[in-house]
């Protein structure tokens, strides 16, 4: 096992960088960065819901992008002076999850770009199982 880092068991290795080292996955070779189905994700540390299919788009970056969270009070931020940069780091209680900018899509011009690492993706076939049903009507057809 682990060196009695409970989160070290659980995680992989990357996911553990990501989310408690406030590391960064690379561009393109991470497992959302192109998903298209419909679903949320969920913090892979708390299981806590942070984002909606319904929101994410191609910003282009590599990185699974986002244009709100789907819970606002599940997601932090704060200040973020590494790499010779200002940017706004985007957390959730227990782990980094990315930066948010202004650079996204009319109307509220917002991009969360999230770690892949940092998300673990429910499917809608799978909500109600996994306990996140209330997110069911998000789905329906209108």
């Amino acid at each position: 096992m682990g060196d009695d880092n409970p989160l070290k068991d659980r995680l992989d290795p990357e996911q553990y960088h990501v989310t408690q080292e406030n590391g960064t996955e690379p561009p393109f070779r991470n497992a959302y960065w192109d998903n298209k189905r419909s679903g949320i994700y969920v913090d892979v540390v708390s299981g806590d819901p942070l984002f909606s299919s319904l929101d994410k788009f191609d910003s282009g970056t590599g990185w699974p992008s986002f244009t709100k969270p789907l819970v606002p009070g599940n997601i932090l931020f704060r200040t973020d002076h590494s790499h010779f940069m200002k940017r706004t780091e985007v957390r959730s209680k227990d782990a980094h999850l990315g930066h948010v900018f202004d650079d996204g899509p009319a109307p509220g011009g917002t991009r969360y770009c999230i770690n892949s690492a940092a998300l673990r993706f429910i499917p809608v076939e799978d909500l109600e199982r996994e306990g996140y049903g209330q997110y069911l009507t998000l789905f329906e057809k209108k």
